[in-house]
């Protein structure tokens, strides 16, 4: 028995070839285009019962999580119904799975079936590039440069944006550069060879290629500010009077002018950062993203008052993200001990990318202002949109909880959400804290383990572990030390990990290795736990007023933290 389906499959087989491939950089077909280059590459075939069997079994396999099974079934669909949208299939379906290696091969027969589709082509050089084979990833870049056609520019905006996945940094420059070598008088081409030179540590061929860019579109700011940073490797100076140049020539930049007053702020030259300010704003009176930029730099300033006008003035005229501003707002009462104000700012976001961030803000306020009780009522009834805010949602929840001393119910409350995701690292994170402080050291490095296996560049989950095993077992300090040394390999400026590294060398009998570490932990952020740390091996090494001093001044910053007082009470009887 066979159906007769002159070119095309039933709707149930093309509901799920439908899906569009995860996007890649280098676009360049147009959506009529595609439709028509699909149609003609559509097999008039036969559906054969062995082909629908073969369907449901990749379809349901893959549903139930038997990943093999589902992608090995539809490889072998591709082959034998020489349908291009089976292998686009095939090959999503793979990526959504995580198998890159059978998304591969789907990726190559759907190559093969269609050579003119672009996403076919896109996904195969994001593959190639993903397993590192450069030189096979090469005749599919430049066929989709050929095509690009008047949107060549954007296709070398995004070429290392593609590129950068792969390691070895040193051949994706060479690779650039034999891109970009038949397009000499694009400034785009320049650019794209620049930042590969950048990322292969090769300055001087990176500021050569910016200085070509620059020349062919002068007032191409991007380019400026590009050529500013590679100048401000050497030498802030350099950057400044480049700068300072270009502005000269083109006065009205106002993004170049906003990177100048930032590194003016990074060089302490307060006046001229604010003169800065002033051309801004006077160039630019009604232009709410100037009014922003020149309020995000007040921040850094600290200079709040000047930053809480210039965020109101963008909300007269209009910024197209007001909960951004609304939540800014908040931050700046919350720094002015304003604190009803910024609860109504807080309260005020009612939607954007601050929507949760700043509703876990007005909660924890509320709690902070003895009304805990209205805070956890205003999480719980917070809606979310996906797993990562309920995460968000629920870590709030857990830390309100750990405020009050209530350590256990944290502790349920992460338990019974790691239920139903069990595989959040924030969640992880968190409740390995939570397990540590109510004195459950086997899940709080269950965990950790775990956490790290899904986060294998998680600097902190590293650090909590290494800092955990030395607190709960003086024998497995060495092993506690090759945590956070990795850990300080992945973040080696974090005070926080530097804090555990001195820690951990003060415990093995390092007592000046130890304080040299926490003495540049505590320079970098004096966090109260920092401040407990460092006072205690100063006590140890009989500098006990300069310990008491340190802890004292601590104290009187954060009442009530348990570290300090804990330290204090060992020390100082």
């Amino acid at each position: 028995m066979s159906l007769k389906v002159p070119g095309a499959l039933p709707l149930l087989f093309l509901a799920a070839c439908s899906h569009l491939p995860a996007k890649t950089p280098l676009t360049a077909e147009k959506p009529a285009e595609k439709k028509e280059s699909e149609q003609s590459k559509v097999p008039n075939q036969d559906l054969t019962p062995s082909m629908l069997f073969d369907f449901l079994l990749a379809e349901t396999a893959l549903q139930r999580g038997d990943t093999e099974i589902g992608l090995r079934t539809y490889l072998k669909l591709a082959k034998n119904t020489q349908d291009p949208r089976v292998a686009q299939r095939a090959t999503e379906a793979a990526l959504q799975a995580r198998q890159p290696a059978f998304a591969l091969e789907a990726a190559k027969i759907w190559t093969e079936l269609d050579p003119e589709s672009i996403p076919a082509r896109q996904m195969m050089a994001a593959l190639l590039v993903h397993f590192d084979r450069l030189d096979e990833a090469r005749p599919h870049l430049e066929k989709l440069l050929a095509v690009a056609g008047d949107k060549i520019d954007d296709a070398f905006m995004q070429l290392n944006s593609l590129l950068v996945r792969s390691p070895n940094k040193n051949a994706i420059f060479e690779l650039v550069k034999q891109l970009a070598q038949p397009y000499p008088d694009l400034p785009e081409a320049h650019f794209a060879e620049s930042q590969a030179a950048w990322f292969a540590e090769r300055f001087d061929i990176a500021l050569e290629e910016m200085k070509k860019a620059l020349a062919l579109r002068p007032e191409w700011e991007m380019a400026a500010i590009y050529e500013g940073r590679i100048l401000s490797r050497e030498s802030n100076a350099r950057a400044i009077e480049f700068f300072d140049d270009y502005l000269k020539r083109y006065p009205k930049a106002n993004d170049t002018r906003i990177t100048y007053a930032r590194l003016l702020l990074a060089e302490r030259d307060y006046s001229k950062a604010r003169e800065q300010f002033q051309k801004l704003l006077t160039e630019n009176p009604d232009n709410p993203d100037v009014a922003i930029a020149v309020g995000l730099l007040s921040l850094e300033l600290q200079n709040y008052d000047v930053a809480e006008s210039n965020f109101k003035r963008a909300l007269e005229l209009g910024y197209r993200d007001p909960g951004m501003v609304r939540f800014y707002l908040g931050g700046i009462s919350e720094k002015k001990q304003q604190i009803p104000q910024a609860l109504n700012w807080y309260r005020s976001v009612t939607e954007g990318t601050q929507f949760i961030p700043a509703q876990i803000k007005y909660a924890i306020l509320l709690s902070r202002t003895g009304r805990m009780k209205e805070g956890l009522q205003h999480l719980q009834q917070l809606p979310v949109a996906n797993d990562q805010q309920r995460a968000q949602v629920i870590i709030a929840e857990a830390q309100l909880l750990r405020e009050s001393g209530a350590y256990k119910k944290a502790f349920q409350l992460l338990s019974s959400s790691l239920e139903k995701l069990p595989d959040s690292p924030e969640l992880l994170y968190d409740r390995a804290l939570a397990a540590e402080k109510i004195g459950k050291a086997d899940i709080m490095e269950q965990d950790l383990r775990k956490l790290i296996q899904l986060r294998p560049d998680h600097a902190h989950a590293y650090n909590a572990l290494g800092y955990g095993i030395a607190e709960h077992s003086s024998r497995r300090l060495p092993e506690a030390l090759e945590l956070i040394e990795k850990a300080i390999k992945l973040s080696p400026i974090d005070p926080y990990i530097i804090d555990s590294l001195g820690w951990v060398h003060y415990r093995m009998g390092d007592i000046n290795q130890g304080l040299s570490y926490l003495r540049q932990a505590f320079a970098m952020n004096p966090d109260p736990e920092i401040a407990a740390h460092l006072g205690e091996v100063l006590w140890v090494q009989g500098m006990k007023d300069e310990a008491k001093e340190i802890w004292q001044t601590a104290l009187k910053n954060h009442p009530g933290n348990e570290a300090l007082i804990g330290v204090m009470k060992k020390f100082m009887k």
